[in-house]
């Protein structure tokens, strides 16, 4: 069984969930919330492709907003975004902004699975995740108005112990959050929402025993 198959059968049983985003949650008490009936609803996906004999995982920063409330600017995400009104599901929102923001050819995935949902209490959004897997190592295009970069990861760089840190985050309002854990890759800071979808997706990995294949 490889990596993709492996993956694909774990994402059909019981998730981590809760426990797995508890890892990387810059606080626990967040993870309590109830989640409010106006909270906006938001896709992403998590996309694997083969790249240089090893899976990789695209994630892309985003581009820095003028916009106070925009929340997110200038962090590191996976491709996603809004649920739009003519989205006919939460998986169709997240192919379609995958689409939109690095190019990918949306029947081209082969959805793996969903990852559970995460509630982001200071931007008031739900998210939904899913994984999917391309047979071929794509050409991304970057939506230039919401995408600065892409970051092209092995995805064994992620189940390394040494990446994942803590520090002192500071927000642009000039707030600071203390022993905020994250994962270091390629110079970016890796926090928040992100690192906590990446969390379960990581302990899933490491219960279908891929580590030492991707």
């Amino acid at each position: 069984m490889n990596v993709i198959e492996a993956l694909e059968k774990k994402l059909q049983q019981p998730l981590p969930g809760k426990e797995a985003h508890r890892i990387m949650s810059p606080s626990i008490k967040r993870l309590e919330y109830m989640i409010p009936n106006d909270a906006r609803i938001a896709c992403v996906m998590a996309l694997l492709y083969p790249k240089n004999e090893k899976t990789h995982i695209v994630l892309i920063e985003r581009a820095s907003s003028n916009n106070p409330k925009d929340r997110h600017g200038g962090q590191i995400s996976f491709p996603g975004g809004k649920l739009e009104p003519t989205d006919e599901s939460h998986l169709a929102g997240a192919l379609r902004e995958a689409n939109e923001e690095v190019g990918v050819i949306s029947e081209d995935i082969h959805v793996l699975g969903a990852l559970s949902e995460l509630y982001i209490p200071v931007s008031n959004f739900k998210v939904y995740s899913f994984v999917g897997a391309l047979s071929y190592a794509p050409k991304f295009t970057p939506q230039l108005s919401e995408v600065k970069s892409i970051l092209e990861v092995p995805f064994e760089n992620f189940l390394k112990k040494e990446v994942r840190k803590t520090k002192t985050i500071s927000m642009s309002n000039g707030f600071r959050i203390p022993n905020v854990p994250f994962y270091d890759i390629q110079d970016h800071t890796i926090w928040g929402a992100t690192s906590m979808i990446l969390s379960e997706l990581i302990e899933v990995a490491k219960s279908a025993q891929i580590q030492n294949h991707v």
